[in-house]
Formats: C-alpha cells, structure tokens, sequence
C-alpha cells in the first residue's frame, strides 16, 4: 500500500501474525462513526436522513476506544456524519493514537481550521478530507458553495501546522476520466496532499440522489482510462497495486468485508456500512454469526455493481500479502511514494 514506511511495515506484521493464528477473517481497519449528524447533505450519503433522535446522539469516548481495541484492528477510519462535530473527537483521537492505531479522521473540512488546535501532529494521525472535484462539481455533490475553497485553505493549514493531510475522493456516472484526472492532479501537484483515495459509487440506499451510481463496467472504463500515460504511477493514491487493478478490470476478488467492519452508534453493522442487515454487540459476533458468503457480486444483487474499498481493498492486500511477486511490487510503490 502506499503509506508511510512505519504502516507498511506495521501492518504487514499484523497480517503476518494473523496468519501465524491461523485466523480467517480479522480486520484490518475499522470504519468508526461517533455520531450520524453532520453539517452538510451530501446527495450520495444518506447518514442524515436518520431520525432527528438519533442525529442528537453521540457516541461516549470509552465505547468507541473500546469497540476499536475489542475488535484488534491496527486501523481506524473515523467518519460520521461529520466527526468534528462530536465534541470528545479530540479525546477519541488521542487515545486511539495513545493505543499507536493509525487513525484517519474523515471530514468535509468545514469546522477543520477551527478544531485543529484539538489534535497533535503524529505519525499515527491523518485527516482524510472529502474532495469530489473541482471547486464547481464539489460543492454541486455537496449542495451548498463555498465548502471547496473552505476545504482547500483548511488543508492548508493543517499541513502548515504539521498535519498528515489526505484526501478521499467518490466518482460518479457524472464523471469523465479528465475530470477525474484534473482533481487528482489538483491534489497531487498543487496541493500536495500525503495520500489520496479513490471511490466509485455505491448505491447507499437511503442516499437522496440514486441515478448516478456506477456500475462495474462504468468503473473499469472510467479508472482505465484516468489512470493511463502514467497517472496512475505519478500520483500518490493511498491504495494497493491490485485494488488498482481491481478497479481497472484487470484483476478481481471476492468481498472480504469483515475486514473493514463498521461500528456505529447501533453496534457492529452487518455485512458493511453501506448496508444494514442488522447489528451485534462485539466483532466476535460480526465474525462468527454473518453468512459471509450469501454477500458479494453474483451472490446478492444489491452487490451487483459494488466495487468499494470496505469489501475489495482487504483482499487485495491479502492477495499481495500471498504472493511474493505482488509484495515485491507493492514494497516497489511504497519506496517511491
């Protein structure tokens, strides 16, 4: 994966030691979400249109430390709803940090420059700021103007003071391969960003807009056609080589989604965050009693044209981690970046 060489080497331990265990399914980051308000209504997202009783909420510090330490993840993504909005993040921060999880912190940006007094650079700490194009398409995907240039100066600043800064970038059936070609160089060359990531759609069911999801053909010809005369070389995308490949159409996996679980303010969410079958107390259950395989493309056809990163990254890294020519090749990437 392209991160830093401390994760690299962190992570690869992990999976090393899961494979000593002989543990099947583990996870390797675990989707946190503290809260489901946010600040914006994104039409790809469907978090706010829960009930206003549970927008009020918010999760306690020692249950979202908790969750995380129960589950054994080396990773947490912390999103939401916007999490800056919570008022403990800081304090969920610093302990999961404390614990040495490597913790991206994901947001719109809006309330960044006036909470970053709130965090301490470290190399356990990233913020992952949501850009989904340029100043005129981002702020149409998140309804409201003026949050593009709000997000870029609060980058900004967050790398002025220190921060690990990167981004996360969802694409749409709106999206041609220049425009994702022009945010992605945007990122990488003008702002210089640590790392990026890259989405297609997936057909959240409870978001407002559902005309202008991705299929997988649609996928592969959009990520074909960005990545080629180098881009995909040149830029510092924060993923594996195959899941790249993945998205390209030139290789595929099944869903490993109880790799990249979601814990929320319901529990362990089953399969993934992007659908709710029901929810359970500790990830032992996630594990244990989820019928893993009545999931995934070709089994459940709200799978169908799914090709995100909470069920395909893990395999691809299991698959590099199995094969000596992929790790060669991933180890190849991360000593560029």
């Amino acid at each position: 994966m392209a991160m830093p060489l401390r994760q690299t080497v962190r992570i690869g331990t992990y999976l090393f030691q899961q494979k000593l265990r002989g543990r099947e399914k583990f996870p390797l980051i675990v989707e946190l979400e503290p809260l489901y308000a946010c600040n914006l209504a994104c039409e790809g997202c469907g978090k706010i249109q829960h009930p206003a009783g549970v927008l009020k909420q918010r999760m306690p510090v020692a249950q979202a430390v908790g969750a995380v330490t129960e589950s054994g993840a080396p990773m947490v993504s912390i999103a939401g709803g916007e999490p800056l909005m919570h008022p403990q993040i800081g304090e969920i921060v610093r302990q999961l940090v404390a614990k040495k999880k490597y913790v991206f912190l994901c947001t719109n940006a809006m309330l960044l420059r006036k909470k970053l007094k709130e965090f301490t650079p470290s190399p356990y700490f990233a913020f992952a700021v949501h850009i989904d194009g340029l100043r005129e398409r981002h702020d149409e995907s998140v309804a409201k103007e003026g949050v593009f240039d709000e997000a870029v100066e609060a980058m900004k600043e967050a790398k002025r003071r220190g921060f690990r800064v990167t981004t996360n970038s969802t694409f749409f059936n709106t999206d041609t391969p220049q425009t994702v070609i022009e945010v992605l160089d945007y990122l990488n060359d003008e702002l210089q960003v640590d790392e990026m990531m890259v989405s297609p759609a997936y057909a959240y069911e409870k978001a407002p807009d559902q005309e202008h999801f991705l299929g997988v053909e649609q996928t592969r010809e959009l990520f074909r056609k960005a990545f080629a005369g180098g881009n995909r070389r040149r830029w510092r995308l924060n993923h594996s080589p195959l899941f790249l490949d993945f998205l390209e159409g030139k290789a595929d996996f099944p869903c490993t989604a109880w790799a990249i679980p979601n814990y929320s303010l319901f529990g362990w969410q089953r399969p993934c965050y992007l659908m709710s079958d029901g929810y359970v107390t500790t990830y032992k259950e996630l594990v244990e009693e989820t019928d893993w395989e009545a999931y995934g493309r070709g089994r459940d056809p709200r799978c169908a044209n799914c090709m995100a990163h909470c069920g395909y990254e893990p395999t691809a890294v299991l698959a590099t981690m199995g094969s000596l020519k992929e790790s060669l090749r991933a180890a190849r990437d991360t000593v560029r970046a």
